[in-house]
């Protein structure tokens, strides 16, 4: 057996009574996710799904979806995770992108795709749609398997590139197996933990907070969609200690929290801010109003978690993302291809354990991601002299005017700190002299109160001239992607043939 599935099977021996998940009214113990579990092997075998063959899962978060990460993981076929929201044409891609043989999906997503155009007749098993588990057959033990070896592909994250053709990154059992350990070494999981996981299970946040309390004797909390409200009351009902959320999820929760402490999260003993950067005020405000360990972590799809920042460094190291977790090795490169000295901004680059196998099919581009042994994240950022990493953007939203690096998060920072803002975010604006110049959208507190000339008056007294935001754009949300993250590249194309 894989690691995985053998911590798996040890806890369902050891507690086979315990709860394993929670999702909205519905609770499984180990016992019943194991028979469940079973019942999933049983019909990949009888879909002749093989090992490494490569299955497309498009569900919401679901009981089943954990069952399937734990039926790949015990015969070693390889799931590629999708979105439910996406169109024919993009799963169409994605199957192509992956050579994908096999699909399970919800009859929602079989509809969409059966009445598109395209050509799905390689992918088997159109009707293999998941029979929800009060339907779930119950087997007295799991089939032995046998055949899974933990340097087995496990994972096929599907992102788009710069083209927006998708670039599959590959995540062996291995793979998944570090980066859940590496965070039960960091934020101190044991079996007493109730983990929640309320972002989309198609991403790997949301399935590493699957499998870390399945592995380690705990209980997952899934919810079905992410809401403030419901994530409270989530973590007030099931009594949730540890979870991971995106930054945005964290901003608009603590819009909620009332009280300081808040004793709707008197249960949570760590959360832990992830995907984008947290703004200090915030941070601030979560650290009075929780009561309990707060991280941020710095990472990406390739090497899960890069860095750590916990409460007793953010005291004094406030605007970083913290320094190196275990095993991690953390460096700038600058453009000359020499390492950078303590607070000069370069690409940041990153050695580690958790490193992803590769780009499916696609040696050159993975080649072209290392440097040596190290990752390049794309990201710029720079160390100080205690090693603590500043981010500083991706490098391809660095605006660069008339010669001048100039970096988003610097301009955000400032603006965000006005009163009347309450969101914002810098990006690159063409201009004939300068090439580009500052532009920034920003959602106003009240835009009924808001006043811009004051916030560009304020913006000068704060920036140098050659950061002076020269376009602003009041809107009503900035653009997101499911898990939060701000989508600057939206706001590029949408604004770019603007005039203000």
């Amino acid at each position: 057996m894989t690691k995985i599935f053998n911590a798996f099977t040890a806890t369902v021996k050891q507690t086979p009574d315990k709860p394993a998940i929670i999702h909205g009214d519905l609770l499984v113990t180990y016992a019943r996710l194991e028979r469940i579990i079973s019942s999933w092997i049983r019909l990949t075998n009888e879909n002749n799904v093989r090992r490494k063959e490569r299955i497309i899962v498009i569900l919401p978060n679901c009981i089943d979806f954990a069952a399937l990460m734990l039926c790949a993981a015990a015969t070693g076929t390889v799931l590629v995770p999708l979105s439910p929201e996406l169109k024919a044409e993009a799963i169409h891609a994605a199957v192509d992108s992956t050579d994908a043989r096999h699909l399970i999906c919800t009859p929602e997503v079989m509809e969409r795709i059966e009445k598109s155009s395209l050509d799905f007749s390689g992918l088997n098993g159109l009707r293999f749609c998941p029979e929800y588990m009060d339907n779930q057959q119950s087997l007295s033990e799991i089939p032995d398997t046998g055949i899974a070896e933990d340097s087995d592909p496990y994972v096929l994250l599907t992102t788009s590139g710069s083209t927006g053709a998708p670039k599959p990154i590959v995540l062996s059992q291995a793979n998944k197996w570090n980066r859940a350990m590496a965070s039960v070494e960091l934020y101190s999981i044991t079996s007493n933990d109730i983990t929640l996981a309320g972002t989309p299970m198609y991403h790997s946040l949301a399935e590493r907070l699957v499998l870390i309390p399945l592995i380690t004797g705990g209980t997952a909390v899934i919810m079905s969609d992410f809401s403030p409200a419901d994530w409270l009351a989530t973590v007030e009902r099931e009594k949730v200690t540890f979870t991971i959320a995106v930054s945005s999820q964290l901003r608009s929760i603590c819009k909620l929290l009332t009280e300081i402490p808040d004793p709707r999260t008197k249960s949570l003993r760590c959360i832990v801010s992830s995907s984008a950067l947290l703004e200090n005020s915030v941070k601030n405000e979560l650290v009075s109003k929780l009561k309990c360990d707060l991280h941020e972590c710095y990472g990406a799809s390739e090497i899960a978690i890069a860095s750590n920042l916990d409460g007793r460094a953010a005291a004094t190291k406030l605007k970083s993302v913290g320094n190196a977790a275990p095993g991690v090795d953390i460096k700038i490169l600058k453009e000359s291809g020499e390492f950078a000295a303590p607070g000069e901004p370069g690409e940041i680059i990153c050695r580690t354990p958790m490193l992803f196998q590769g780009y499916f099919k696609k040696p050159g581009l993975t080649a072209g991601s290392m440097h040596g042994e190290y990752f390049k994240t794309g990201d710029i950022g720079k160390l100080d002299d205690d090693g603590f990493l500043y981010f500083l953007g991706r490098s391809k939203e660095i605006i660069i005017s008339g010669g001048m690096n100039i970096y988003p998060t610097d301009i955000e920072g400032v603006i965000m700190q006005h009163s009347s803002v309450r969101e914002c975010a810098a990006f690159a604006y063409p201009d004939a002299n300068l090439g580009e110049v500052v532009a920034v959208a920003v959602v106003p507190e009240s835009p009924e109160e808001f006043n811009l000339r004051t916030l560009r008056h304020y913006s000068a007294d704060f920036l140098a001239d050659f950061q002076l935001p020269r376009k602003f754009f009041i809107v009503g949300e900035l653009p997101r992607n499911t898990m939060g993250k701000l989508t600057r590249r939206v706001l590029v194309e949408q604004y770019s043939s603007k005039v203000n």
